[in-house]
């Protein structure tokens, strides 16, 4: 099916890396200020959008790329993360205001959940194997994350890390926390109070977002200096593991120009995986082949956010300011919206492989 008026004869060759964003819409009344975290609810496409503005908006998508509003709720400060549950029926939020927050999608009624010491910066909902009801995992800034049961206020279990919660994704039992100097927390939602391996991230400068394999076997980093590392979770895989430079310019004289890796979403069907930075570019990779598939053109200002929504059929990224030169960079006339890319033809597809992994 042709998706946003686009052809539905595949959009790519093998020669050609590079690009379309032609058949890309933009997303109806964006949040007001910079866009900190996109998630697509995983039985519909519904997008929840997170910003600097305080509030949480809730989009439905229809098939042809349009956008209607269908809910706002606000916390106390700006709002750092948003994640759905994985039947699509629970929303939630975090933020700078120490708190978590759930609104059902059905009532529209949203209550606190959560509270830490500081900051909450990430929140992930999961489940364990013999509870009827999801849980929610938050990390904060106060250096410790906590597992919260949404019957009960006080949190279930809370671990502390050896520093501030920067980024944190979860996938089957797979929790991954990236923090302050370079700390990566890897832990099994079987045994949650325990850390099953900690490292120090394989790239030289602070991580900017941790992001779980579609398996679930490994985890991606990408960091403030254009860099992006593959690790698998088990040493037996570790010769898989590399890094690789992205979103730098080209070099003037000794000079490169880098910018940070700002999101890392990984494709719900082909496992491939998406890098959006400082620069304004989003690119496609297969982490198995060694390659990027697709690179795209700017978009005219930092990309903060990304997300596919639950058939892989649809990229969503945010472009707003995100302070990487500092207040001098800001101006009234910088973009802030949310756009959706339609994903067609090979653009995600990984490579044709002649030996399995």
């Amino acid at each position: 099916m042709a998706l946003f008026g686009g052809t539905s004869t595949p959009a790519t060759n093998t020669s050609n890396t590079v690009g379309d964003l032609k058949n890309d819409v933009d997303v109806a009344n964006p949040p007001e200020d910079t866009v900190t975290d996109l998630v697509f609810s995983p039985t519909a496409d519904i997008l929840a959008v997170s910003s600097w503005d305080k509030k949480v908006r809730i989009y439905q998508i229809a098939a042809n790329g349009t956008s209607e509003g269908k809910h706002v709720y606000e916390h106390e400060n700006a709002v750092f993360g948003v994640d759905f549950c994985k039947d699509g029926t629970k929303l939630a939020s975090c933020g700078a205001d120490k708190q978590a927050k759930v609104c059902d999608l059905a009532s529209l009624q949203t209550i606190q959940v959560a509270a830490h010491e500081s900051a909450v910066k990430a929140c992930r909902f999961f489940e364990l194997p013999n509870s009827n009801s999801p849980m929610l995992v938050t990390g904060s800034w106060d250096k410790t994350i906590k597992y919260w049961d949404l019957r009960s206020q006080a949190p279930v279990g809370t671990v502390t890390c050896q520093d501030r919660v920067f980024s944190m994704d979860v996938r089957n039992s797979l929790l991954v926390v990236g923090l302050a100097d370079r700390y990566i927390n890897v832990i099994n939602l079987q045994d949650p109070m325990k850390f099953y391996k900690t490292i120090q991230s394989p790239l030289k400068w602070q991580t900017r977002v941790v992001s779980c394999f579609t398996d679930a076997n490994g985890f991606a980093i990408g960091s403030i200096e254009g860099r992006c590392a593959i690790q698998y979770v088990e040493d037996k895989d570790a010769s898989s593991n590399f890094s690789f430079k992205c979103h730098r310019d080209t070099a003037t004289g000794t000079n490169t120009p880098v910018h940070a890796v700002n999101d890392i979403s990984f494709h719900p069907q082909h496992g491939t995986f998406s890098t959006a930075g400082s620069d304004g570019t989003f690119h496609f990779w297969d982490k198995d082949a060694k390659h990027r598939l697709k690179g795209y053109p700017t978009v005219g200002g930092s990309i903060t956010a990304t997300a596919f929504n639950g058939s892989g059929t649809i990229f969503a990224y945010a472009v707003g300011y995100d302070w990487n030169k500092g207040f001098t960079g800001n101006s009234p006339s910088y973009p802030n919206k949310v756009v959706l890319h339609p994903v067609q033809g090979d653009e995600c597809k990984p490579r044709p492989s002649v030996k399995k992994r």
